[in-house]
């Protein structure tokens, strides 16, 4: 833990960015991300699947990087930006990723699309460009029981090419 964490008995100062929003207060060392978002701050969003990383519906960005929310401890987070599904949409507009999951039908139940689609933001930051390959390989942690895949890979390679429009067009 970081040095400057100020501890309590069984709990911890934490200061964090969720969503663009500072946060800090007490909680218990052994809160798990996942329900330090749910319940403590509402952000319901950032669904609870497997509850063991196994299936990737926790999914969520800290420090931009795709983590499973019900394996992370929230102290864990501390002086760290943490993004969920809720932070994407801007001014009532859907980002790129989840048009794509909207004009693909990559979304079925929809439980797991919220990490679906924070899997895939995650790695169209870093590639905006991914080949099919490369989508299927940064999708992996994340389970989908209702489709073939065929629907949510093409909702990526929709997003990857919106974002290079728009790119270019700047």
């Amino acid at each position: 833990m970081d040095g400057n964490m100020k501890t309590e008995t069984n709990k911890t100062l934490l200061r964090l960015t969720v969503n663009g929003k500072e946060r800090e207060q007490s909680v218990p060392h052994n809160l798990l991300l996942i329900d330090y978002l749910r319940e403590t701050l509402g952000l319901t969003g950032t669904k609870i699947g497997c509850d063991g990383g196994e299936c990737g519906c926790c999914t969520v960005l800290v420090n931009g990087e795709a983590r499973h929310a019900c394996l992370t401890l929230a102290a864990g987070c501390h002086e760290k930006s943490v993004e969920t599904i809720e932070s994407l949409a801007t001014r009532g507009r859907l980002s790129a990723i989840q048009r794509g999951f909207h004009e693909k039908l990559g979304a079925q139940c929809g439980f797991c699309t919220p990490g679906m689609i924070m899997a895939a933001e995650s790695l169209l930051r870093e590639n905006p460009s991914p080949s099919e390959d490369e989508i299927r390989r940064g999708m992996a942690s994340n389970i989908c029981r209702c489709t073939g895949y065929i629907k949510i890979i093409e909702a990526v390679q929709f997003a990857a090419e919106q974002i290079g429009q728009k790119e270019a067009a700047q």
